[in-house]
């Protein structure tokens, strides 16, 4: 496994392939509030890149251009933080989307437990760290231990999807579960508008 720590954007010519693994590290769980800290991806083999933004930073070229082009799945655990998340950093709608943790709700009933440590447990064989998952994303320096947490957050969601993906088709319910990633762009901005957990436009 490598990890690369770019500063601002991804470099030039990256190639990352038809399905880009996708995480946000934030200063916290208010989009509108706190600031995008950090963006890895990951193509899913094995190598994690990761951007660090900095304090009013509002465009990323390379990695907009990825976010919005419409060749590439970009693949998340909890898609609607992240999308959010960028687009009240850089303005842009991330599509094409594919979301693990809609996946398992809708695929695993039978257990409330969607964390991503959980997923990965469960269905990769993958024991996962969450340590530094409240750290101080904001810091100019990174440490080992927050590069290696980012890393691991976005390593095994191509194998996640796969195993979510054929639990979906056995069910039938892979049309549906596109159907709502569809959706999450819209949801994220939904969030950004101020319809959020307690204001859902769709109750009565």
């Amino acid at each position: 496994m490598a990890v690369h720590l770019y500063q601002s954007d991804l470099p030039d010519g990256l190639n990352l392939g038809p399905v880009v693994a996708i995480d946000t590290e934030t200063m916290g769980l208010d989009p509108r509030r706190d600031r995008l800290c950090l963006v890895q991806l990951s193509s899913g083999d094995g190598n994690a890149h990761l951007v660090q933004i900095a304090r009013g930073q509002t465009n990323a070229p390379n990695l907009e251009r990825l976010l919005t082009d419409p060749a590439v799945l970009k693949l998340f655990h909890f898609g609607r933080f992240d999308i959010a998340a960028m687009k009240q950093a850089f303005g842009v709608t991330t599509a094409p989307v594919w979301c693990t943790k809609i996946a398992s709700k809708l695929i695993r009933t039978y257990t409330d437990r969607h964390g991503l440590k959980y997923l990965l447990n469960d269905l990769v064989g993958v024991d996962i760290s969450k340590q530094q998952q409240t750290s101080d994303w904001g810091s100019a320096v990174l440490s080992d231990a927050q590069k290696d947490y980012a890393a691991s957050d976005v390593l095994y969601l191509h194998k996640l999807k796969a195993e979510l993906e054929s639990r979906l088709i056995r069910e039938d319910r892979l049309d549906l579960a596109e159907r709502l990633f569809a959706f999450l762009p819209t949801r994220a901005e939904l969030d950004l508008l101020g319809w959020d957990q307690t204001a859902d436009i769709y109750q009565h």
